[in-house]
């Protein structure tokens, strides 16, 4: 069984925000699959078999920096190992519309990601970053990563929102050693 987080802020006022990125793949993935979502666990959950693989999906609604809150609830709930957690998330340091699978690691300043890591007690759970570009010269970054994605940014976000969707299911039905070789290395994305 697996566990896919996407992270980002609840509320109309985020939508289609670059910090929610995490959010759309997991729409976008519950809506290929026809996973129905409800509210359990601080979160929208809901649970699929995608080939013979029991998922669990969820989008927590405690704010990007309470994320760990409901992966932690979920997984002593379901006793789900951090090796069976995927989390996807936006990263500036990733150029807009690429991704890149990550198996461990820190935070790298990503408040959702460094919760996450303090309430499961692990860095051991794969990360689907997806790049949202650097952020332009004198904005903070509070401003970049809570602003909307311009229309040509969008055609970009969308094709990244497809390919991580497309990951999820080769790490389910494969594994993350795997996905990580087929997807670090696409479009010039190299693995570190």
């Amino acid at each position: 069984m697996k566990l896919i987080v996407g992270l980002g802020n609840p509320g109309i006022f985020y939508i289609n925000t670059r910090h929610n990125v995490g959010f759309e793949v997991i729409e976008k993935l519950s809506a290929i699959h026809n996973i129905s979502m409800t509210t359990k666990h601080k979160a929208l959950f809901g649970t699929k078999i995608i080939d013979e693989n029991k998922i669990m999906v969820a989008m927590p609604q405690t704010f990007m920096n309470l994320s760990g809150q409901s992966v932690f609830e979920i997984c002593k709930f379901y006793k789900i190992s951090s090796h069976d957690v995927i989390v996807v998330h936006d990263d500036t340091d990733i150029e807009l519309g690429k991704i890149k699978i990550k198996h461990n690691g820190s935070s790298a300043g990503h408040n959702g990601i460094k919760n996450i890591i303090d309430c499961l007690g692990t860095e051991n759970f794969v990360r689907i970053r997806v790049g949202i570009g650097k952020k332009p010269d004198g904005m903070e970054l509070n401003n970049y990563v809570l602003g909307k994605f311009s229309d040509d940014e969008k055609l970009l976000i969308n094709n990244a929102i497809n390919e991580a969707c497309e990951a999820i299911k080769f790490i389910i039905t494969e594994n993350v050693f795997a996905a990580m070789n087929k997807f670090n290395t696409r479009k010039g994305v190299v693995e570190n």
